[in-house]
């Protein structure tokens, strides 16, 4: 028995494991015909993070999963695909067949009703996975562009992320219970679309509870102690380190000086500067930095650490 899937593991393997995996391929974006090459290899060749994947057909499988290394873009795109497949495909497949198995073109009021309930409980999924799409994906977005928004973490959607799947089992159980039935082949099968589609979304709402919210609690972290920077700041790091550059190492003395609040005078003799020199100095360094107070240049100088606070 396979305790974890590996990426030495051929594909095929994986599939004959467990024949939900087909799905987990598709929505990774792998397509079939891989023959007897393994994980890593497929994945390589189609473009898909295979630490993600490999993630999310443990876990899905119940197997021994990893989740330390999960790549966010990849999930997400996972997640997205997911997404289309249940609004665009599935459950739009399951109301057509749901239609013709309980004939509502005869007018039978509870028909009818059941239909209503189905169509109330696709907007309330449509709404569920749109706010996702719109709000949760672009603020994760955003985190890997490095920007932290201090209006919303990953924990409000977590606090919020209800359970999509189990009014169809409400759906189910009316079928089961109250719609009289004889030799409904079409109704049957359709119920077990349905029951098939209920365990779809639960394994969809736990990759994103178990896997997706956990990686996007680390990003926010890593932001937080700094290891990682917005373009912004990246952008402004470098122009102060070029302007640092511009600087000679008396123009830099004198900055620390500023920094330290001495005045021209003072900075003069400290330096064995005329005070002419050192006026000429800092019009050249206002220049160059573009800061002309010394309330600014003190702040220059504590933010590119030549001096400390």
């Amino acid at each position: 028995m396979i305790t974890e899937y590996r990426s030495t593991h051929k594909m095929s393997t994986l599939i004959n494991d467990n024949n939900l995996l087909i799905m987990v391929m598709s929505r990774f974006g792998i397509s079939l015909g891989f023959g007897d090459k393994t994980v890593q290899t497929i994945c390589l060749e189609q473009g898909v993070d295979c630490a993600t994947f490999l993630s999310v057909a443990n876990f899905v499988s119940n197997k021994v999963f990893k989740d330390d290394n999960i790549s966010l873009p990849s999930i997400m795109n996972y997640l997205k695909h997911a997404h289309s497949y249940f609004l665009e495909f599935n459950l739009p497949t399951i109301r057509r067949k749901l239609i013709e198995a309980i004939d509502c073109s005869t007018g039978n009021n509870l028909a009818m009703l059941i239909i209503k309930f189905y169509d109330e409980y696709v907007g309330e999924v449509r709404a569920h996975m749109e706010h996702e799409n719109k709000t949760v994906f672009a603020y994760v977005e955003d985190l890997l562009r490095g920007e932290l928004s201090y209006n919303y973490t990953i924990s409000v959607f977590a606090e919020k992320h209800n359970s999509i799947e189990f009014k169809l089992q409400e759906l189910k159980d009316i079928l089961i219970r109250y719609y009289p039935q004889r030799e409904n082949n079409l109704l049957n099968a359709t119920l077990f679309d349905i029951i098939n589609c209920e365990q779809d979304l639960l394994l969809h709402r736990m990759v994103e509870d178990k896997l997706f919210v956990p990686a996007v609690m680390r990003l926010e972290e890593k932001i937080k102690r700094g290891e990682i920077l917005s373009f912004d700041t990246m952008s402004r790091k470098i122009r102060d380190e070029e302007k640092i550059q511009s600087l000679s190492e008396r123009e830099k003395e004198i900055v620390v000086c500023v920094a330290k609040g001495m005045s021209n005078k003072e900075i003069a003799e400290a330096l064995f500067l005329s005070v002419h020199t050192v006026t000429t100095h800092r019009r050249n360094i206002s220049s160059k930095l573009q800061i002309h107070s010394s309330a600014g240049l003190t702040i220059f100088a504590v933010v590119n650490k030549l001096i400390s606070c």
